[in-house]
């Protein structure tokens, strides 16, 4: 018989005074632990079952409860609303999992995850039961980790980590189950449970999106794609500068900001020093920075050119 899975989605977080909003989607024994973690963050859960609420150990915990069937009902949010949706197994009994992955993340903030798991199609409890000609999952959606996480891509997450529940099963099985040609790569065969962390921005990109205000950003891009594409260079640049002050920027956000955002970053940065006579000296320190953060010889031989040309513009 196939094991519960232990709830250990948690530990993906760091505890602290941060005023998150998470939601909680059908797990709610995460939520004495997830309240102690995160003592002043707004917390919400969505259940099927009105009666788990009324549970002792929910008592003032302030959660904010919607009392619906996720599979079914959409959820009664505004988009890029939580930092976190927390569910195990969330995916397993849908009939459109695409589309269930998919309308979460789009209640996630751009800087936000998803917590799930799923129970793997390769654990060696399966697969000894379809030796024996039983199937138990007809209702169930079984993944691999590799179908899994093309379908989170698929969903418009950006980065996907996973971590293992495991339950041993006898050395001659496993054996067995090598030798027909079953891959037990990192003994995968004796993973029950996947345990996934899908965010909808890569790491550095939601470092980026955490600092200014979504608007100042969206400006930010605006900006630099014309200067990149020498629309209006001159006054771009002077617009850029303008926004760097107000918003309070800094050379190394912008270099950062820029490598993300801009596919041609010789003709970003040529435009920036013809047109940025004024500020110079800080064009230099945005490309030190962006030379600081340089991946491989050829974009720094690039970004080392720029330098030297700044210069001896001056």
């Amino acid at each position: 018989m196939a094991e519960k899975i232990k709830p250990e989605l948690l530990n993906f977080l760091a505890p602290g005074e941060l005023p998150l909003k998470i939601l909680v989607v059908e797990s709610v024994d995460y939520l004495p632990e997830l309240r102690e973690m995160f003592p002043v963050a707004e917390i919400y859960a969505a259940a099927a079952e009105p009666e788990l609420r009324e549970k002792e150990e929910f008592r003032g915990l302030r959660v904010a409860w919607s009392i619906l069937d996720y599979r079914e009902t959409p959820l009664p949010f505004p988009r890029e609303f939580f930092d976190y949706i927390i569910g195990d197994l969330t995916l397993e009994h849908v009939g459109n999992p695409q589309d269930i992955a998919a309308g979460l993340g789009m209640f996630l903030k751009q800087t936000g995850a998803w917590l799930t798991s799923f129970r793997n199609i390769r654990h060696w409890s399966v697969l000894e039961h379809l030796m024996e000609g039983h199937y138990y999952n007809v209702v169930s959606r079984l993944y691999a980790t590799q179908e899994f996480e093309r379908l989170m891509y698929a969903c418009f997450y950006k980065e996907v980590r996973v971590a293992s529940q495991r339950r041993k099963g006898a050395p001659e099985l496993i054996q067995r189950l090598e030798e027909a040609g079953f891959d037990n790569t990192q003994g995968d065969l004796e993973v029950e449970f996947w345990l996934v962390r899908a965010a909808r921005s890569m790491p550095e990109m939601a470092l980026l999106k955490s600092m200014y205000t979504a608007e100042e950003r969206k400006e930010l891009s605006r900006i630099l794609h014309r200067i990149e594409y020498g629309i209006d260079a001159e006054r771009q640049c002077e617009a850029l500068w303008a926004l760097y002050d107000k918003a309070g920027m800094f050379p190394d956000y912008l270099a950062a900001f820029a490598k993300q955002a801009v596919f041609h970053h010789r003709q970003f940065y040529e435009a920036l020093i013809a047109h940025s006579t004024e500020r110079r000296g800080l064009v230099r320190d945005v490309l030190q920075a962006a030379l600081g953060e340089s991946a491989g010889d050829e974009e720094r031989e690039m970004l080392l050119e720029l330098v030297r040309n700044c210069h001896e513009i001056n």
